[in-house]
């Protein structure tokens, strides 16, 4: 299982393409959306979290600190924090795991399984880079919402299948959601 997580912080299509895409493969997904994150989903797209459930298998309440993805029994593959805000950074790198998303990162570090965090915030603060080295010392993968365009993306879609790509490269899974660099300038 793939534990997604959405935070408040601007981005959340980041996070539903990425549901988009793991449901398309079926992928046994699990997703928390905070209460903050609802707000932003609403803003920026138009959709509640009734939406997101129809792209999940498992959905999980963000206050809910007994859901099975917050043991270590629980044997999920890895975690996806996406968008990441810079609270739940802060939370997660001091080992604050207060609600469902901080405690399942704290789950997937100690486990030792993947947990990526998709920061969507500019610009750093000093804190916020120490915060994120110090997940990444513990094996934390820091992956900023920072799309390239060498592959020459036409609209929106194509930059966020750019970020959803990268993930799924992290993850192992294959894709053809971008074209990969050939080495080559046109």
């Amino acid at each position: 299982m793939i534990v997604v997580a959405i935070t408040g912080a601007s981005g959340v299509i980041y996070g539903v393409r990425l549901l988009e895409v793991l449901k398309k493969m079926e992928k046994d997904t699990a997703l928390v959306v905070t209460e903050p994150a609802r707000i932003i989903l609403e803003y920026e797209m138009g959709i509640n979290e009734n939406h997101l459930k129809q792209l999940c298998n498992h959905f999980y309440q963000p206050n809910d600190l007994t859901s099975a993805i917050n043991s270590g029994s629980c044997r999920f593959e890895s975690m996806i924090i996406i968008p990441c805000t810079m609270k739940t950074v802060s939370a997660i790198s001091t080992g604050f795991a207060d609600n469902a998303v901080t405690r399942a990162a704290d789950v997937a570090l100690k486990e030792r399984r993947k947990l990526i965090l998709v920061p969507r915030e500019t610009p750093l603060r000093t804190v916020h880079l120490e915060n994120m080295l110090k997940i990444s010392k513990e094996g934390g993968i820091i992956i900023p919402a920072m799309p390239a365009f060498y592959h020459q993306p036409q609209n929106i879609d194509e930059l966020v299948d750019f970020l959803v790509g990268k993930i799924l490269d992290v993850l192992h899974i294959d894709h053809h959601l971008y074209q990969r660099w050939q080495g080559e300038v046109p």
